[in-house]
């Protein structure tokens, strides 16, 4: 069986499934779509994703997107070793991470790349903003360091779903000046999780990425890179004291929002 991702090493989405594959023990190549971020999707991409983002798992030349049902279709076709517990209520709960983590911690950590790597904002503008999304972020660790529950994983005796679902936005989070509080369970926790092959590959691939980023905010001023504005990122620009970044750059036209289907 052939599996291509299709990612940009910084996003913690794609994170999320070259993670899995790895923990499964299935070789993949991945590759990053020409054109992205620009507003003109390839029409091959865009074939495979009408939404124009990463990840996308092609698999025999069929195409999947969506970390979420990437992660489900991983687990049912390889359910051994298994990400997800047997218990239903576990299960949820796994699931319950993985979703606050895919919108209101993904949504913060990208509005920190808005300020930090786009300079969509400055001065104390910017300084407000982080402040804000500190905050934000030192309550969603002190949520997971409660479902940690005093255990190594969030699964209990085992890496799984809800670890990996969690890592890439804690680390990123970390990254930007704000790691778990230390000496807690949390910061113990992402001290395993960096350990661990499959979790520490991806995240030096991210790392080698981040040269990249010195280079963007010209881009983005000249409208050549447009950040893609959507659902929770959109709502937590406006809430942290941005409403007047998102009418800038749709002033400026470099931002973009979900794409229509081709």
């Amino acid at each position: 069986m052939a599996l291509e991702v299709i990612e940009h090493p910084l996003s913690p989405y794609a994170q999320k499934v070259k993670i899995a594959l790895t923990e499964k023990g299935q070789a993949f190549t991945t590759s990053v779509p020409l054109g992205m971020g620009s507003s003109r999707t390839p029409e091959d991409f865009q074939a495979a994703n009408p939404r124009g983002e990463v990840p996308v798992l092609m698999v025999d030349g069929q195409s999947l997107f969506d970390s979420t049902i990437i992660l489900e279709f991983i687990e049912d076709r390889w359910p051994e070793p298994a990400l997800l517990p047997k218990d239903p209520m576990a299960r949820a709960k796994a699931r319950t991470i993985e979703e606050m983590c895919d919108t209101h911690y993904e949504a913060i950590t990208w509005g920190l790349g808005e300020i930090g790597h786009f300079r969509r904002a400055e001065g104390e503008h910017a300084a407000a903003m982080q402040a804000k999304a500190g905050e934000q972020l030192g309550r969603l660790n002190a949520w997971l360091e409660k479902h940690l529950n005093g255990a190594d994983w969030f699964g209990g005796d085992r890496f799984g779903w809800a670890d990996l679902s969690a890592a890439p936005f804690v680390n990123i989070a970390a990254g930007f000046g704000h790691p778990p509080a230390q000496g807690g369970a949390l910061a113990a926790w992402l001290e395993r999780v960096r350990a661990r092959p499959s979790v520490a590959t991806a995240f030096r691939q991210s790392f080698e990425a981040l040269a990249a980023m010195s280079q963007v905010a010209g881009l983005v001023e000249s409208g050549l890179f447009k950040r893609q504005y959507r659902d929770y990122r959109l709502e937590w620009m406006i809430r942290s004291g941005g409403l007047d970044v998102v009418v800038r750059g749709v002033e400026k036209a470099n931002i973009r929002f979900n794409e229509e289907p081709r």
